[in-house]
């Protein structure tokens, strides 16, 4: 791996980030700017210090202010202090490996984009992943340029997420559940409920084509777009999160429910039967 992105970054100057290695072998990377704008902050946790030292590098030529840690000891007091845009995490690190971290954080509403890297690039290991909840994976080894373009494509989906209210986004409601299209916002009985931003992209996708049975390729499309290689359980593992939390009984769900053969329609009015309308999409 490691000799894989030595290749990449041969005879080629660093010159955006500079590097402070700390007593706790942690690396902070100074705040620069590109082209006027603050650039995106990303924690890379890998227990790899020859891994962590190169992605560092050929992420700050792709205008990443990168911050390092070697493991997750560090990792709640470095979201705190540096509140990262986005965390790579490592799957297989000595003491809390990488998806106990992500089901750490994300079961305490912790909706930052977490992408997972693995050496077991088994969909069996992806699956996991994300029901963690994880926003995508990378396989080791990987082209760095697969890193990065997985970087921008999930910070894409987040800031779609957190952009400014649409005034024609409607409030959707369902049982006591209430989707705010427009703040993007999901509440219960007026309490709101923490989303990632995959959730939410998804949760939309249906809410606007309701009753509208959806294949997962056109889901896949609507919520990860054209340059996604999410593989094909990547929808039904999101779907499975979302049953989880919006479900009373998510193996007899009311709103999210299959279409065989097909995809998934959202029921806003819950009923079991069959509530589709018009051809799949």
């Amino acid at each position: 791996m490691a000799a894989m992105l030595n290749r990449f970054l041969w005879g080629k100057a660093v010159n955006h980030n500079t590097c402070n290695e700390r007593d706790d072998r942690a690396i902070t990377c100074t705040d620069l700017q590109v082209q006027g704008s603050v650039m995106k902050k990303i924690l890379l946790v890998d227990d790899d210090p020859e891994l962590r030292q190169l992605l560092a590098t050929y992420l700050g030529r792709h205008g990443f202010d990168t911050l390092l840690l070697p493991d997750t000891r560090q990792l709640d007091a470095y979201l705190e202090r540096f509140q990262p845009h986005l965390v790579v995490l490592d799957l297989m690190m000595p003491g809390e490996d990488g998806l106990a971290a992500c089901r750490r954080l994300r079961g305490r509403g912790e909706t930052l984009p977490i992408i997972m890297l693995t050496a077991r690039d088994e969909p069996v290991d992806r699956v996991i992943g994300l029901e963690m909840g994880a926003d995508d994976y990378v396989g080791k080894p990987f082209d760095p340029r697969e890193l990065v373009a997985r970087i921008e494509a999930v910070l894409r989906r987040g800031q779609q997420s957190t952009a400014a209210p649409d005034a024609n986004g409607g409030v959707i409601t369902f049982g006591d559940w209430s989707l705010d299209r427009g703040t993007r916002q999901l509440s219960r009985s007026g309490e709101v409920v923490a989303l990632t931003s995959g959730e939410f992209a998804l949760l939309n996708a249906l809410v606007a084509n309701a009753r509208r049975p959806m294949k997962r390729e056109r889901l896949l499309e609507l919520t990860r777009g054209d340059d996604s290689e999410s593989f094909d359980r990547a929808i039904d593992v999101q779907i499975h999160r979302l049953r989880r939390l919006l479900e009373a009984d998510p193996a007899r769900p009311r709103y999210l429910q299959t279409v065989w053969g097909v995809g998934y329609v959202f029921v806003p009015d819950g009923d079991h039967g069959d509530k589709s309308e018009g051809s799949p999409q």
